[in-house]
């Protein structure tokens, strides 16, 4: 329950998610850390919370993960689970 929303191993955040609502436009996220450099954590209290760190899929794997690793897996997973056939454009814009 918020403000513990997203992805938590132990007291380490390692997704965080979240939603906007503004100017009658909704946009929504999220942050999964593969092989963030933690060290940037060290300046900030992470989320507004007291005593709770972050982590990444690197570190607790203790081996490199990147984003190409996970966006595969990640995709299917989120079709799966949102029933959903994800469409993709060429064009960012």
């Amino acid at each position: 329950p918020p403000p513990f929303t997203g992805i938590w191993m132990g007291d380490s955040k390692l997704c965080a998610i979240g939603v906007h609502c503004g100017n009658y436009i909704t946009s929504h996220g999220l942050a999964l850390n593969c092989c963030t450099d933690l060290t940037w954590f060290d300046h900030i209290i992470p989320c507004g919370l007291e005593g709770k760190g972050v982590t990444s899929l690197s570190h607790e794997l203790g081996r490199h993960i990147t984003v190409d690793h996970v966006l595969e897996p990640f995709l299917d997973s989120f079709q799966e689970v949102f029933d959903c056939t994800l469409v993709f454009s060429e064009d960012p814009g």
